[in-house]
């Protein structure tokens, strides 16, 4: 008999009785971190702010907001509010950009982590009964911890690959009946190619749902996995800093938009360029306050993620607000001659043209004082054997589609299948050459 991971009563319940939840939680976070953190206390005291003054959850917006900069300022346990003997996990960023941010969990945000990641698989309409195929990477990266630990908590059979060795992955899905595949969305592609190669038919598997995150993907993007995989593609949205994957998560009836776990993560939209709390449904830069957490809470976290809330009613029968699918961040934003690009923008545009992969690279340069802007493109095997004029046109229509829904001119290089290296986590999609 299989069983689902279903929190009716918390996860349908009436705004005022999860406001009256959020509040209370928020208030004890607050007087918490307030006592136990010295960088959080310098900060409220700097802004004139103590915790008995949260008497309501507009008051949220007293608090100062954190940065991943005092995350790497605090390196690597300056924010942990748990003596590292409660501690009984630690994940970390790769610090590509900097020191690593370094996120902490008790054995109570285990439990908290594997609660919200299994409410996720069942949003999805996985249970108990399912074979989970987790490709997300394992080690300090969230991801594949976070899916194994919910897949379990679910009740479910891990399959626990992770990344790379690929076709070895594809031989696993047929030979063990995979029926839930976990990855980026562009090592989904990467699956989809290598079946291809290796002369399998998806439709021969017995993959019934994706779920894809820890990058941003297009809606376009999602039809392709869909159709090269014979799968329903869902998004799940976290990131490490707040807990890991499982701050919110698509159902299947939603019309759009990630339901997030609010109990447990506060969410605000805010202007990035002012701070300030935009009204509802307008878009901006998502922030976020754990409720919950223990080791490693965070107040008014700034994301860097461009999104909006969604307040309407979900046909699914869950009140929690949703988010819609992050169109970017505020740090992978190119400003083009003055135009503000987003690498998924250009997805949405490359992924509706006929005759092209979804395998592509954004190259920008600076010449003199004028910026370039570079696509590179994969075009599929039968238009890259046809005739020059062929390409050309295909060439001219993408520079042309792109300039007109970004407002920028960019140059076009069309590329031989598979010649784009493929990923086996995130995809890089930019290089900006600039000296900037």
């Amino acid at each position: 008999m299989t069983t689902v991971y279903w929190e009716e009563e918390i996860e349908t319940l009436p705004r005022v009785g999860l406001e009256s939840i959020q509040l209370k939680r928020l208030q004890r976070l607050v007087a918490r971190v307030y006592e136990k953190v010295a960088p959080y206390r310098q900060k409220m005291d700097e802004a004139g702010v103590k915790p008995e003054d949260i008497k309501t959850l507009a008051d949220l917006s007293k608090l100062p907001f954190t940065y991943k900069d005092d995350l790497r300022d605090n390196y690597p346990f300056g924010l942990f509010t748990v003596p590292l003997d409660k501690v009984v996990r630690i994940h970390a960023s790769s610090g590509t950009t900097g020191k690593s941010t370094v996120v902490g969990y008790t054995e109570a945000d285990i439990k908290l982590w594997s609660g919200v990641m299994a409410r996720a698989f069942c949003c999805a309409g996985a249970n108990s009964g399912d074979m989970v195929h987790n490709a997300y990477g394992y080690g300090l990266f969230t991801g594949g911890l976070g899916a194994h630990y919910g897949a379990e908590r679910l009740g479910a059979t891990v399959i626990p690959v992770s990344g790379g060795n690929t076709k070895r992955q594809i031989n696993i899905m047929r030979d063990f009946g995979s029926t839930v595949l976990m990855a980026t969305p562009s090592y989904a592609l990467n699956l989809s190619d290598a079946m291809e190669a290796m002369d399998v038919d998806p439709s021969s598997l017995s993959l019934k749902v994706g779920i894809f995150g820890a990058e941003p993907w297009s809606e376009n993007m999602r039809e392709e996995v869909e159709r090269k995989l014979n799968l329903k593609a869902v998004d799940i949205y976290g990131l490490s800093e707040i807990i890991g994957p499982g701050v919110a998560m698509e159902c299947l009836k939603s019309s759009g938009g990630m339901h997030i776990f609010e109990d447990h993560f506060l969410p605000e939209i805010i202007d990035p360029d002012t701070g300030e709390v935009l009204p509802p449904g307008e878009k901006g830069e998502l922030v976020f306050t754990t409720l919950t957490k223990e080791a490693f809470p965070l107040i008014r976290y700034r994301t860097k993620d461009i999104s909006r809330l969604m307040h309407e009613t979900c046909s699914c029968g869950r009140t929690l607000v949703r988010m819609e699918k992050v169109t970017g961040r505020t740090d992978d934003m190119l400003i083009i001659r003055g135009v503000n690009v987003f690498p998924s923008q250009v997805e949405h545009v490359l992924m509706g043209i006929d005759g092209v992969e979804p395998h592509y690279q954004i190259v920008v340069e600076r010449e003199g004082n004028l910026d370039t802007m570079q696509v590179q493109v994969e075009v599929s095997e039968n238009v890259f054997s046809d005739e020059i004029r062929v390409l050309e046109t295909l060439s001219k229509k993408i520079k042309a589609d792109i300039k007109d829904y970004l407002g920028v001119t960019c140059s076009v290089k069309l590329v031989e299948p598979k010649t784009i290296q493929r990923s086996e986590g995130k995809a890089q999609r930019v290089f900006d050459n600039r000296k900037l």
